[in-house]
């Protein structure tokens, strides 16, 4: 595959020579990707499979007016940028308004320091399925449904454009989920765990501990008191601070979300303070060996990482070169794509909230009645409101950790629970176990990470009180 796409991408410099000069901009996107999935539910393999392709896509821009184009026939390549720019032109009555970048030329490989998962056996990536499934069904008898996913892909492309950039990279993505139920009566809990990599197929190995620790939270559920609904001082763990930084502010500083949106982007208004004056927000691809992490986004702009928050304020948001041009901002490096069939769209990287300086055990200090919740099973936003469901929990009682409880659910506004964070500790922890969906592109690799945090007046769903 890399002979044919060294190939199309010869055929494309020459097909943006020819037709650069009748639109504003004209960029094609070339992709081989390779990879492989497993599938193993209760005893049985359901899903073994190993896959390439190679396709592309072109976009261009005319007067404002975007045209867009994807193919997997390599010879239909000036067709469909024939078919882009005609789209573009009949569309386009305004102004192009795209944010200048450097032009560069250069082929960027991500490092991969342990084993590079073509050069693993289908037959081993199914033994390692089996096997944690094993790790699953042996913590319990009450462990009545089991999943274990194994999924990998290889992916180079190469971007050409009518400004003179050429870019080649290469980089490749794992990730394994994990899922068991346990039922007991009609009682039925449910614990998962994820695992995502940039770095190798070997760090999905030897996750026994983690594997198992997902049945027995499944297990130990079954027994637990539901936790009391009611508003709470609550601390949650890095891993459910990850998944707030992400879900519940992230997509708000896209800046194609606001610029589309005038009440957002009045909201979202640079230098308005959202939180304390500890707070501080970051998204970025310059980070290495994350699972957001690369060299350039799907339009030729290198990674950068962009404070969101700083001590509380809103300093920035994230970009595509439109979008920046648009609110007269720089790019950020955020336009990216699932794959060749999707047109770039403003993404996260890797998002995080910095480490504070409270000692964990400080966090829950003076709490007369809270909840502590770690982990997370699962949670839904729409727009600033947010609601997540804890993988486990804990009452706090007088400052101390006390019964565990279970079914509890963190809902609020997220402007709201940005100002009402209390304490920022001084742990912090990343979590690529990111998979984001937006616009219809699933699945994309992302990381998020950050400290416990303190945070009043949450509310938890659970019971209601007793008349």
């Amino acid at each position: 595959m890399t002979t044919v796409l060294d190939s199309a991408r010869d055929r494309a410099l020459d097909l943006i020579r020819r037709y650069k000069h009748q639109v504003d901009y004209l960029a094609i996107r070339l992709e081989a990707s390779e990879g492989s999935d497993v599938l193993l539910r209760g005893l049985r393999v359901e899903t073994l499979s190993e896959g390439m392709s190679i396709g592309g896509h072109v976009r261009v821009c005319h007067r404002g007016g975007w045209g867009f184009s994807s193919f997997n026939r390599l010879d239909q390549l000036e067709m469909r940028v024939q078919e882009a720019i005609s789209a573009a032109r009949l569309v386009g009555t305004e102004e192009t308004m795209m944010a200048e970048i450097k032009i560069v030329e250069e082929i960027c490989r991500m490092p991969m320091e342990k084993r590079d998962p073509r050069q693993v056996s289908l037959a081993e990536k199914k033994a390692l399925c089996e096997h944690y499934g094993e790790v699953l069904r042996s913590v319990d008898s009450r462990i009545t449904t089991l999943s274990v996913r194994y999924g990998d892909v290889t992916q180079r492309s190469v971007l050409v454009t009518s400004e003179g950039t050429m870019i080649d990279q290469t980089w490749a993505d794992l990730e394994m989920r994990f899922s068991a139920t346990a039922r007991s009566g009609d009682q039925v809990q449910t614990g998962r765990e994820t695992m995502g990599s940039r770095r190798g197929f070997d760090d999905l190995r030897s996750l026994e501990v983690q594997v198992q620790s997902a049945a027995e939270r499944a297990v130990r559920a079954l027994s637990l008191p539901t936790v009391q609904g009611g508003t709470y001082t609550v601390v949650i763990d890095p891993v459910l601070t990850g998944l707030f930084v992400h879900e519940a502010f992230g997509h708000l500083s896209e800046a194609d979300m606001a610029y589309e949106n005038p009440d957002l982007l009045e909201t979202m208004s640079l230098g308005r303070r959202f939180g304390p004056e500890n707070l501080q927000i970051f998204d970025g691809a310059k980070l290495p060996g994350h699972r957001g992490s690369y060299f350039y986004d799907d339009e030729g702009v290198p990674a950068t990482n962009t404070q969101l928050i700083e001590n509380g304020v809103l300093v920035g948001r994230l970009h595509s070169r439109e979008t920046a041009g648009k609110l007269g901002e720089m790019p950020t490096g955020n336009a990216r794509c699932l794959n060749y069939h999707y047109s770039p769209i403003v993404r996260m990287t890797n998002t995080w909230i910095d480490r504070g300086s409270t000692p964990v055990p400080d966090l829950l200090s003076g709490i007369k009645e809270g909840v502590y919740a770690k982990n997370w099973l699962g949670g839904m936003t729409n727009g600033e409101m947010f609601t997540f469901t804890a993988g486990e929990a804990w009452m706090i009682r007088n400052g101390e950790l006390a019964e565990a409880v279970r079914d509890v659910t963190l809902s609020g506004n997220a402007f709201q629970t940005l100002a009402d964070i209390e304490g920022i500790g001084d742990d912090f922890f990343w979590d690529e176990s990111g998979g984001c969906g937006k616009g219809g592109q699933s699945g994309l690799a992302v990381g998020c990470g950050g400290p416990s945090l303190r945070i009043r007046d949450v509310v938890v769903g659970g019971d209601a009180e007793d008349d």
